[in-house]
């Protein structure tokens, strides 16, 4: 397999405006050496040009917003969880179930994943080396305000995107989500004096702040709460985290990447330096051999698999709630998910494309695979 790390930064427009990433490293100045692909090139140049995003978008997707931003955020919210809060505490009543697994499964992505020899390490294009160094520059630009939807959406220009159904589907579950948190909160905390003075709850976000955020204060993460609203974000934002947006990004990996020219998890070649130079061979070089390319599809595979005891968004709160209040909120968001999941197969049926992944009954409650 080619050495990746010497792979020139590519810039392919207008449909794929993404830079590619080598390295880490991102070239978009066009040169002699660095054409712009169009689609107007010959065929085999523009589809090698989208070949290589695909490949960087790999590894993006992979370490970036799956990883990083479901798997290893859930694992920080949870080690918290366990640590500053006593059994009987409200929060770790709320959130406890979207936990379930989630130690279990990271401990084994460690090992058969990203360990040294993991599949990641051994096939991805990265490395293991770059693998670390990728997620460090990731961890660098993780902040709250990408974490929460609605200000991730509106911060990217993405509001009035036609056909944009993930935004869509999230967005209203977000919604639900926030409803529901808001009431429950509400109903254990009367004032904002009740959330300062839960020492509990303040060690269990300054938990969160030095040891998921490591102390950036850049990352717009709270180190403490003084309101009910900022309380009620944060869970929000923990419970969308590790259930609809692992979902959006985790449960449609093999429908996208079981064909691997969409996604290849390593490439043997360089990309090209000049146009028109490309042909079928050339590509057919550049794509991994097939033990490289069965790891990964058998990967990705893996991860969109369903659980055997899939536990469905909204449900797993009962085992740990028995008041009344509660138990009647709880009922009333499963009615709530339970109507938008019947709204969404209405709205799939007419879609040549069903999205089906941000269905209520198909989002996992935690990260579990």
């Amino acid at each position: 397999m080619a050495d990746q790390s010497k792979l020139i930064s590519r810039h392919v427009q207008p449909t794929l405006s993404k830079p590619i990433m080598a390295n880490g490293k991102l070239k978009q100045d066009p040169g002699e050496d660095n054409p712009i692909f169009l689609p107007t090139d010959s065929e085999y140049d523009w589809l090698l040009a989208k070949i290589f995003v695909r490949n960087a978008d790999f590894a993006e997707h992979e370490l970036n917003f799956h990883l990083l931003r479901t798997h290893l955020l859930a694992e920080v919210f949870a080690v918290s969880t366990l640590r500053n809060l006593p059994m009987v505490h409200p929060i770790y009543k709320l959130l406890i179930s979207h936990f379930h697994y989630t130690l279990q499964i990271n401990t084994l992505a460690r090992q058969a994943l990203i360990s040294e020899k993991g599949v990641i390490t051994e096939n991805a294009g990265l490395g293991g080396s770059g693998m670390m160094e990728f997620l460090k520059k990731a961890v660098a630009s993780l902040t709250y305000s990408s974490l929460c939807m609605p200000e991730d959406i509106t911060t990217r220009g993405l509001e009035s995107i036609p056909n944009f159904l993930y935004r869509d589907d999230g967005l209203r579950l977000w919604d639900i989500v926030h409803r529901f948190v808001h009431k429950v909160i509400g109903h254990y905390y009367t004032c904002d004096s009740d959330v300062q003075k839960d020492s509990e709850l303040q060690n269990w976000i300054k938990d969160i702040f030095f040891y998921g955020f490591l102390a950036e204060t850049s990352t717009g993460i709270p180190q403490s709460f003084s309101l009910v609203t900022e309380l009620v974000k944060f869970l929000t934002m923990v419970i969308f985290t590790v259930s609809v947006q692992h979902a959006a990004v985790n449960s449609g990996q093999f429908d996208f990447g079981g064909w691997m020219p969409n996604f290849p998890i390593a490439l043997q070649q360089l990309p090209p330096t000049t146009k028109g130079q490309c042909t079928e061979s050339t590509m057919l070089k550049t794509f991994p051999d097939i033990n490289t390319t069965v790891n990964g599809m058998a990967a990705v595979y893996l991860l969109s698999t369903q659980s055997t005891d899939f536990v469905a968004l909204g449900n797993g709160y009962q085992d740990h709630f028995s008041e009344k209040t509660p138990l009647e909120l709880i009922h009333e968001t499963q009615d709530v998910l339970e109507k938008y999941n019947f709204e969404i197969q209405g709205r799939n049926v007419s879609l040549p494309l069903p999205f089906t992944y941000l269905n209520p009954n198909n989002v996992e409650n935690s990260v579990t695979l």
